[in-house]
C-alpha cells in the first residue's frame, strides 16, 4: 500500500450512524481541521458480530481511509474500539506504515470516570458485543481500580433509533426496563456511561427513569477533548492535518439512505457518498 505524505484529513469510522454524534463534538471543539467520515453501513450493525468479524471489517475501513490520505483514525464505535483498536494498534500499524495512528473511543471515557463518581460505583450501558467484550472494566481498572463497573446489554435501543421509534411511546419501554435491570444490580451507581455513541439521541428518556443525582456520561465531549489534547501533544501529528474546515461523508451503503439517516443525527442535511471497501 503506497501512501501519501501530504497533509490530510482526520478520518472518522463508525460501522453505522452512531459515530456522527462524536463526529458533531469533534467538529465543534476543533472546527478548523479537514475530516473524512466513513459509516460501514451496509455491514452494520457491527454489536452483534464476533471479533474476528468486526476486526477484520474495522481494519478494511482504517486502510481505505488511510488511502484516502488520512494519518490519523479515529474509531467513533464502541463495538469496533472495543473488538478491534488494540489489534490493529499493536498489529497491523507497523506493517502498515508506523507513523499513521487508530484511536478509539473507550480509553477517553474511562479516564474521567473516576473524578466523577463518588460511591465508585459506574453503570454501563451498550450494545451486546461491547458488554461482552469487557473492554470498560478492563480499562477502568487500569486507571481506577477501585472503581466498580456494572455492565447492561441494550439490544432494542440501536434498532429503535435507527428506524426513528426513538422518540415513540413504545421505546419507553424498552428504555426503563434495562435502566431498571442495571439498577437492580447495583443500587450505589452515581454515573452511568452511555457507552454506545447513538445513546445520546435518547439521553432525555434515559435521564427520565433515572434516579436524581446519577451523573450521565456521554461520549462526544469526551472524546472531542481528549483528541484535541491528543493533537497538541503530539504537534508531528498535528502537522499533518489539513485544516479546510472541510468534511466528505462516504457509506458502503446508498448515499440516499446514509443522507436521510444522518439528518437525524446532525440536525441537518449533508451530502454522502458511495464507497467500496471490501
Amino acid at each position: 500500500m503506497q501512501l501519501s505524505n501530504k497533509p490530510a484529513p482526520i478520518g472518522i469510522f463508525d460501522s453505522g450512524y452512531g459515530g456522527l454524534t462524536i463526529f458533531e463534538q469533534i467538529k465543534k471543539h476543533l472546527p478548523q481541521y479537514d475530516y473524512i467520515y466513513l459509516g460501514d453501513n451496509a455491514r452494520a450493525p457491527y454489536g452483534t458480530r464476533s471479533f474476528d468479524v468486526v476486526y477484520a471489517f474495522t481494519l478494511q475501513s482504517v486502510k481505505k481511509l488511510f488511502e484516502m490520505g488520512c494519518h490519523l483514525v479515529i474509531l467513533a464505535c464502541n463495538t469496533a474500539s472495543a473488538k478491534a483498536l488494540r489489534t490493529i494498534q499493536q498489529n497491523d500499524l507497523n506493517q502498515i506504515d508506523a507513523t499513521r495512528r487508530v484511536l478509539g473511543i473507550i480509553r477517553p471515557t474511562a479516564e474521567v470516570v473516576g473524578e466523577l463518581t463518588q460511591s465508585k460505583h459506574v453503570g454501563l450501558l451498550g450494545t451486546i458485543g461491547t458488554i461482552q467484550s469487557e473492554s470498560y472494566p478492563m480499562e477502568v481498572a487500569k486507571i481506577f481500580p477501585e472503581v466498580k463497573i456494572v455492565a447492561q446489554a441494550c439490544p432494542m435501543w440501536v434498532p429503535l433509533i435507527e428506524n426513528q421509534e426513538h422518540l415513540s411511546e413504545g421505546a419507553d419501554y424498552f428504555i426503563k426496563k434495562e435502566i431498571d435491570a442495571l439498577l437492580e444490580k447495583d443500587k450505589d451507581i452515581d454515573t452511568l456511561i452511555l457507552g454506545c455513541t447513538h445513546y445520546p439521541l435518547i439521553q432525555k428518556k434515559i435521564r427520565r427513569y433515572l434516579p436524581e443525582g446519577i451523573k450521565i456520561l456521554s461520549q462526544g465531549e469526551i472524546v472531542a477533548k481528549s483528541l484535541k489534547d491528543y493533537l497538541e501533544r503530539h504537534s508531528e501529528m498535528e502537522e499533518k492535518c489539513s485544516k479546510n474546515a472541510t468534511t466528505m461523508f462516504y457509506t458502503t451503503e446508498s448515499p440516499e439512505k446514509f443522507s436521510a439517516s444522518a439528518s437525524i443525527f446532525l440536525h441537518k442535511n449533508i451530502q454522502a457518498n458511495h464507497i467500496n471497501i471490501a
